[in-house]
């Protein structure tokens, strides 16, 4: 557990290789009682996912989560839409970025906040096979640079 009171479940690390991330939201997700269980194991997968806006509601769709083992009847569907918990504000905002071209919702991370499943979800726009060998490129430049600084301090 961190010192902020969270604690980090899932992260989508592929999201911020394939998109430009423009802004975050933090949100809250309608969940069943085995899959809060699943989820404080750290058994879901949102590499997948994306959210959609439908009739003023945020859905969350491709996050797998894991049936829990101990659960019986009462598991649900593990790929199923779940819904998100936003302000009417910020679901208005998310409307204007998709209509956007370009734009969508991904799942950054999954993390638990004073005991409640929370995700941060990202405003993304899609980069172009160019783009992202521009990030490689530049994150071996810094890489380097610092390997260079270490053995440098060393001496």
């Amino acid at each position: 557990m961190s010192k902020n009171g969270q604690k980090q479940l899932a992260t989508n690390k592929k999201a911020r290789h394939d998109y430009f991330i423009e802004e975050t939201y933090e949100a809250g997700i309608e969940l069943k009682g085995t899959e809060v269980k699943s989820i404080r194991q750290g058994k879901i997968n949102i590499k997948e996912g994306y959210a959609r806006v439908e009739n003023s509601e945020v859905f969350l769709y491709n996050v797998h989560v894991s049936p829990y083992e101990q659960g019986n009847i009462f598991n649900v569907d593990p790929i199923r839409p779940r819904k998100l918990l936003l302000h009417k504000s910020e679901i208005r905002k998310l409307i204007g970025y998709i209509q956007q071209k370009g734009y969508t919702l991904v799942p950054l991370s999954v993390y638990l906040k004073n005991g409640r499943v929370k995700i941060a979800l990202g405003v993304a726009k899609g980069k172009a096979q160019h783009d992202k060998r521009q990030t490689i490129a530049k994150k071996d430049a810094e890489r380097r640079i610092q390997k260079e600084l270490r053995e440098r301090q060393k001496q």
